[in-house]
């Protein structure tokens, strides 16, 4: 019994649940590993937090990586002021200072869903900071984006029922439908997950700021060009692993990534939705692992 308990203390690091002050924002973030390692900083997606790293943290945890994995403003346990301004620009303005109070020099970047416009327009402003990207159904290309996708950056506030639309992500089943769409096995996929997103998205005003995010939304297509301008001068290591049946992204917006990074390692699954960590970690922590291990 000793050893076993030996065993259980050693086999995962802890992970810490912290906070910090960034431009007025108190930013929740969880780390895990060892505090002079180099940094994997993971950007979650919509319409979720830094939970859903949890799996993956316990995955890479005899990795020699400093994990840390943030909330955004309007997610998560993160806490913003009356009157903060909920863009996809603003989000990464808390980012990259976020990045600054935390001393984080270089970072490897892990963008999956809104991480993904988040985490770009911070490496676009910052690319010395950046040593590798790994992308998970984040999309940076108009041909990732599906016919439902396109439709919703269509949406537009002043028009009639567009608000309804947005607001009807953020349901129950709303939520439900983002994770269990385009999984083979929905028995792979914890409850835990999308209920604990619908107790945030319940929180005062986190309706609200999603749908200021949401509208939003299609100022991250006009930088799509900006962002693989990006990917074909910085000359970084990616990865890419992707769920073939998102409902939002597309597997064509998983290969477009060797346009720009002909070197790029791309993996699409089949049997996976949006949130492929859900029902495929035994297949992507190795990869990632292995990715992590050939960055300088």
């Amino acid at each position: 019994m000793t050893a076993l308990r030996t065993a259980l203390r050693t086999a995962v690091p802890p992970v810490r649940h912290l906070s910090v002050d960034v431009d007025g924002v108190r930013v929740a973030y969880r780390e895990s590993g060892p505090a002079d390692g180099p940094v994997l900083l993971l950007l979650h997606g919509f319409p979720t937090s830094s939970h859903q790293f949890a799996r993956l943290m316990d995955a890479l945890g005899d990795t020699p990586y400093r994990l840390i994995a943030p909330d955004y403003p309007g997610s998560g346990r993160t806490e913003a002021p009356a009157g903060f301004t909920y863009t996809f620009e603003r989000l990464a303005d808390i980012v990259e200072g976020f990045a600054d109070a935390l001393g984080l020099a270089r970072f490897a970047l892990y963008v999956f869903d809104f991480g993904a416009p988040v985490g770009l327009r911070v490496a676009a402003r910052r690319p010395e900071r950046v040593t590798g990207l790994i992308v998970q159904n984040g999309n940076a290309y108009e041909e990732g984006l599906s016919d439902a996708a396109r439709a919703f950056t269509g949406l537009r506030r002043e028009v009639p029922g567009d608000e309804e639309r947005v607001r009807g992500l953020f349901t129950a089943e709303g939520t439900r439908f983002q994770y269990e769409t385009g999984v083979a096995d929905t028995g792979l996929l914890s409850p835990d997950g999308w209920t604990l997103d619908v107790h945030y998205l319940g929180l005062p005003g986190r309706a609200d700021a999603q749908a200021d995010l949401a509208f939003d939304y299609a100022s991250n297509v006009a930088q799509y060009p900006v962002w693989q301008s990006w990917l074909r001068s910085a000359g970084l290591p990616v990865l890419v692993v992707w769920g073939a049946g998102d409902p939002f992204f597309t597997p064509a917006g998983a290969e477009a990534y060797r346009r720009d990074v002909p070197d790029a390692e791309v993996h699409v699954f089949d049997g996976a939705g949006h949130f492929a960590l859900e029902t495929h970690l035994p297949a992507i922590a190795p990869l990632i692992a292995g990715f992590l291990a050939k960055l300088p």
